[in-house]
């Protein structure tokens, strides 16, 4: 199983010129099954996706029925467990506490691989590795 960051999903529905090979790679990512989320990343995406000063900014409709498309994956809920083996990640391996939040999600998943563009490619955080999907495009 494969963990997707936020900015996947932003992608997905972006409609700007200059993301369009980004978001057909974002959607052919997302038609697959071996996908797993968190709830962190469902709320950052409904966020961003909504940001009043986001040039395709989605209605709370729209987004809202995205979100819920997004739960036929795995969704593993930010618990307190979570939130202290995220700081202690931060820590570790020196990244920001919602960097470290998302790879410990993917860990607790079990999902080896994390698809991000905003980790470093290639970079392995205990053994979750680090995949950005826009740098093979």
């Amino acid at each position: 199983m494969r963990f997707v960051d936020t900015n996947i999903l932003l992608y997905a529905v972006s409609h700007a010129e200059d993301e369009q090979a980004k978001a057909a790679k974002a959607n052919e990512i997302l038609a697959a099954r071996d996908l797993a989320l968190s709830t962190q990343v469902l709320t950052e995406f409904y966020v961003q996706a909504t940001r009043e000063t986001r040039p395709d900014a989605l209605s709370h409709e729209q987004a809202f029925a995205l979100v819920e498309a997004f739960l036929r994956f795995p969704v593993l809920p930010v618990t307190a467990g979570l939130a202290l083996r995220a700081m202690q990640s931060c820590a570790a391996f020196g990244i920001s506490y919602w960097d470290a939040a998302i790879v410990e999600a993917a860990r607790q998943l079990g999902c080896e691989q994390l698809l991000s563009e905003d980790l470093g490619d290639g970079r392995d955080y205990g053994g979750v590795h680090v995949l950005n999907p826009f740098a093979r495009s």
